[in-house]
């Protein structure tokens, strides 16, 4: 009997040991929060969230700081913030599930699934396949089409992908990366055509629900409602300001499949630890195979590696490239699985590191990219056992160095104009209905002596003309944080009349793409 008691006595006490040394390992780093208050501080950053899960667990969803400037209201765990594109690894992994079923293979030409879609080349319109969608090497420019996107446009989802055939390509196929929103909207279109299902209704039935992302949306347009929802913030003339009217002008339900999703740092700790068990969710529901997870971490498009600045030598990445809606890399000897997101005063990055079971997001409500990294590698540095290192200092001096960079841009792109220039024509004979093949309708209107544009199909795009010289005027956009001040040069012909209009950004940082704009008069000049 005693020999039982002893025994009973030393399982017990062993039971107790392991319940206090998980519950240590449970805990987040010492004095995170201290730390990150600090570095909100340092990046003037009003509030954020921030997610860590170990193991299958969530170490930490909590919030911090504030939603909005001004405001005394916290962020929490549950405060929704645009997750931008993040939303990316989503539309990929609904994808990956349509493939599991058998509805589509990645090596697919996107034509067996939507027959109308097209390329500008020929080529490429029939060797694209549903992977090339994902990974940013079809030949399109940066960004190609954007504007269409951000801020939102009057076009629907499927009139925007069928207007890709008249963005030109600018690289080889498969030969370059640059990175693209567009042809994410191409496969939410093909999702929709394959599943029978919007691309939203997809999103949220087969991945938010049954991963328990409960308050996660699959719509940009549902945020606007949301009780618990952050403003956005960006920086402007050197000062962070609201982002005023963010819900109208931020994106369309048209872009939802490549930036969105809206989410908390609650449910993003559940995407994360769905995503590192190989498809299972924290109630060990299959969501995905691991087979899936493979192709979804594999790296397709090899992406260029920048040098970092000393002060973050301790980051360089060895290698670096673009999977299927997320990215992969190095920290040390650390393979890194990721993905940020960037729109108009949110940004977030999340970063899994697969050897060690770890995950950390970071939602943000101003734009700097400096925040986010300075949390997550304080982070890493914990669970990795590095020595610690001040990353907010050293992110803070790439910050400053960048804002000198923009300002002396900023002062280059500004042309000090011929004093007492005069318009050469009447400035009523610039006023008329002017279109472009992607992004339609101009209108630009007299009135007492004053021109206004206005995009017709662009809601967000009205400015006020102002005389600069020669042929230029400078457009001033009413709504200022888009930061789409431009030239404006108007193409005269011999018998003065108007036969083309180009653009040119003033602002470095400009929201908008207008250098990919070519207006021509409505009404073709009669020679």
């Amino acid at each position: 009997m005693y020999y039982h008691k002893q025994l009973l006595t030393v399982l017990l006490f062993s039971c107790m040991l392991i319940k206090a040394t998980a519950q240590k390992q449970e805990q987040p780093p010492p004095g995170l929060d201290a730390y990150i208050q600090k570095t909100l501080a340092t990046f003037e950053v009003p509030g954020a969230a921030v997610g860590i899960v170990h193991n299958g667990k969530t170490i930490l969803a909590k919030g911090y700081g504030i939603k909005k400037l001004g405001s005394k209201d916290p962020v929490d765990e549950h405060t929704l913030f645009c997750i931008a594109s993040n939303s990316k690894a989503f539309t990929a992994t609904a994808l990956a599930i349509l493939e599991e079923e058998g509805k589509l293979k990645w090596d697919d030409p996107v034509i067996d699934h939507l027959p109308w879609f097209r390329m500008s080349d020929t080529y490429v319109t029939s060797h694209l396949t549903v992977r090339d969608l994902l990974v940013h090497h079809s030949g399109l420019s940066a960004y190609a089409g954007d504007m269409l996107l951000f801020p939102p446009s009057t076009f629907s989802r499927k009139e925007i992908v069928e207007k890709i055939r008249l963005l030109p390509l600018q690289h080889d196929f498969r030969t370059t990366y640059a990175y693209d929103n567009i042809l994410y909207l191409a496969a939410g279109e093909l999702i929709a055509a394959v599943s029978g299902m919007s691309w939203e209704e997809f999103v949220r039935v087969r991945i938010l629900d049954k991963a328990g992302m409960k308050e996660t949306l699959s719509r940009f347009s549902l945020m606007k409602a949301s009780a618990n929802v952050s403003a956005s913030h960006s920086r402007n003339n050197k000062e962070v300001k609201i982002v005023e009217g963010f819900f109208e002008q931020g994106i369309g339900d048209a872009a939802n499949p490549a930036g969105g999703i809206a989410s908390n740092a609650g449910d993003m700790c559940r995407w994360m630890i769905t995503q590192l068990d190989s498809g299972r969710t924290p109630e060990k529901t299959v969501l995905f195979k691991p087979t899936t997870t493979e192709q979804l971490w594999k790296i397709i498009r090899p992406m260029p590696i920048t040098k970092n600045i000393p002060e973050l030598k301790a980051a360089q990445m060895d290698f670096y490239g673009y999977a299927l809606g997320f990215r992969s890399y190095n920290y040390g000897r650390y393979k890194v699985v990721g993905h940020g997101g960037a729109l108009d005063g949110f940004v977030s990055q999340v970063a899994m590191v697969p050897e060690l079971g770890l995950g950390v997001v970071v939602l943000t409500n101003q734009e700097s990219t400096g925040a986010y990294w300075s949390v997550i590698y304080h982070i890493l540095d914990h669970y990795m056992k590095n020595p610690a290192y001040d990353w907010t200092a050293a992110y803070r001096k790439q910050l400053d160095s960048s804002l000198v960079r923009q300002e002396r841009k900023l002062q280059e792109n500004t042309v000090q104009p011929i004093a007492g220039a005069i318009s050469p024509l009447p400035v009523k004979q610039y006023a008329g209905k002017y279109k472009d093949p992607y992004y339609g309708d101009v209108t630009i209107s007299e009135n007492t002596g004053k021109l206004t544009m206005v995009f017709e199909q662009l809601p967000q795009l009205v400015a006020d003309l102002q005389y600069f010289q020669y042929n230029s005027f400078i457009a001033r956009f009413r709504n200022a944080d888009l930061k789409g001040d431009a030239y404006i040069n108007f193409s005269i012909s011999e018998k003065g009349n108007i036969t083309g209009v180009t653009m040119k950004s003033i602002h470095p940082n400009s929201s908008l793409y207008l250098e990919d704009v070519k207006l021509v008069p409505a009404v073709p000049e009669i020679k």
